[in-house]
């Protein structure tokens, strides 16, 4: 087999959270451009509908649903629509998310539990809703974040929780179901990328990153795809349980 081979998602459905947009969105157009079928999955329904049309007119076949990966009912009844459409789940990317931040001691309670929810509870609700469906040799990527290894120079305590507790609810699923059911679980970690969250903070932490990043740049779209793709794909069969940084060099001037 040609190596490259191994990094296609062809005769494969594939899962994406949070796809309306950003790294979902772009997410979705680099596994469609590898061969990927495609189930796309967020709140903002008109958003999805638009980049399914976009992505059909280049071949893909795509399906798309409203769901809050928060609210369990959604997270069920998007794995049966995938597995009535497409017969199977291949690949999960557990990519929703909200971003949050706001001083511990004047922070609404409500708002830290519903970012806890989306970012934390929605990734173990979604992962547990498709490997019902999911045959060995199946894939599934959860999104994390820098912030989920290191404390952040803004106040982020519920990002900062929920994004630790995926890489650690990885690893224990990762445990759980690589021997019992062939399917690997492993953390997609992002540093600083352009997009809905960074926000109208984008120029003061474009300097941040400057500052103490060893390539001194947001990342770009494509970098960080060609990680999603890896962990997806056949090419890291023997990857599991494990946390994939994608940061630029952020991490290790810490």
């Amino acid at each position: 087999m040609n190596p490259l081979d191994r990094f296609r998602l062809d005769e494969k459905v594939v899962v994406i959270t949070g796809a309306s947009s950003g790294l979902g969105a772009g997410f979705a157009r680099a596994c469609a451009a590898v061969g990927a079928t495609l189930v796309l999955a967020a709140r903002r329904e008109d958003r999805l509908v638009a980049l399914a049309d976009e992505l059909r007119a280049g071949g893909a076949r795509v399906l798309t649903r409203r769901t809050d990966v928060a609210d369990r009912d959604d997270c069920d009844a998007l794995a049966r629509a995938a597995v009535e459409e497409f017969g199977r789940i291949d690949v999960l990317v557990n990519n929703a998310g909200l971003g949050h931040s706001g001083v511990a001691l004047r922070e609404d309670p409500d708002v830290y539990t519903r970012v806890v929810d989306v970012n934390l509870n929605g990734v173990y609700l979604m992962a547990r809703a498709c490997a019902a469906h999911m045959p060995p040799g199946s894939s599934v990527v959860n999104i994390s974040s820098v912030h989920g290894l290191l404390a952040s120079r803004y106040p982020q305590a519920a990002y900062a929780a929920s994004k630790a507790g995926v890489i650690g609810l990885t690893r224990d699923l990762a445990q759980q179901w690589a021997g019992r059911k062939g399917i690997r679980v492993n953390a997609l970690c992002p540093g600083y990328f352009a997009s809905e969250m960074t926000g109208t903070d984008e120029d003061v932490l474009q300097q941040l990153v400057a500052d103490h990043s060893v390539l001194g740049r947001f990342g770009r779209q494509e970098e960080l795809d060609s990680a999603l793709i890896f962990l997806a794909s056949d090419a890291s069969t023997y990857v599991v349980g494990t946390t994939l940084v994608v940061d630029g060099g952020l991490t290790t001037t810490v």
